[in-house]
């Protein structure tokens, strides 16, 4: 009686087509899992940051104190801190000019934060739309390699006198780790996709109620100039 065939000789017995295949999606599988591990390290730490700087802005230090340490000791800030420097950047260089309007002020003030709030929001959403890919075509790639797999498995009955299921299971059995694999590979990116586009959803919304409490208190410093 024939032992059964291990996982690993089902994979080095496949044909070509169905180990390029495999091959493919062990690569996007372990580069999400890179990826995976790498997005939670940063979003953690940018919400950390998060923390952190709102403790220091709302304990009632001077603004432009504020800003002079983030801007000699963090040559590139992000997160908070960013939308912040931008914004009161912005509000310095404008109401430095002579005759400057106040609501002109406040404008220029508000698109540079938006600006910045839009490069933040590129960067938390860093490598999730290869997650997303990942996601979305690992289980149709692995599908293919199955498909292929079975096409040979029932080609080959051609080149024998009796057909029975001993001689189409092998070629079956293989293509159908290339289903497995692509479901490995998928359903952990698409369980981070969806965790981390919530994530930056609700990262997102922080940095813009801060923003807009950012505008309102350098609005109100404006009329007193």
């Amino acid at each position: 009686m024939n032992e059964p065939l291990s996982i690993l000789d089902l994979v080095l017995n496949a044909s070509v087509v169905v180990q390029v295949v495999m091959g493919l999606l062990i690569l996007a599988s372990l580069t999400s899992w890179v990826m995976i591990f790498q997005r939670g390290f940063a979003l953690s730490s940018i919400r950390r940051q998060a923390t952190d700087f709102e403790s220091e802005f709302w304990s009632g230090k001077d603004l432009g104190e504020l800003y002079v340490e983030l801007d000699t000791e963090n040559s590139d800030v992000i997160g908070l801190e960013s939308i912040f420097a931008s914004g009161f950047k912005e509000f310095s260089r404008s109401g430095q000019q002579d005759g400057a309007d106040q609501e002109r002020v406040m404008q220029n003030v508000q698109r540079a934060m938006r600006v910045a709030l839009v490069r933040e929001e590129e960067r938390l959403e860093t490598h999730l739309p290869f997650l997303a890919t990942v996601g979305s075509t690992s289980p149709y790639v692995g599908l293919f390699g199955t498909v292929w797999g079975i096409m040979n498995s029932f080609r080959g009955l051609a080149t024998v006198n009796q057909a029975s299921l001993s001689v189409v299971a092998p070629g079956i059995s293989e293509a159908l780790v290339a289903t497995a694999i692509g479901l490995f590979a998928a359903i952990p990116a698409v369980i981070a996709y969806n965790r981390y586009a919530a994530y930056v959803e609700v990262i997102m919304n922080r940095f813009e109620a801060f923003s807009d409490e950012f505008s309102s208190i350098l609005d109100r410093a404006s009329h007193k100039r």
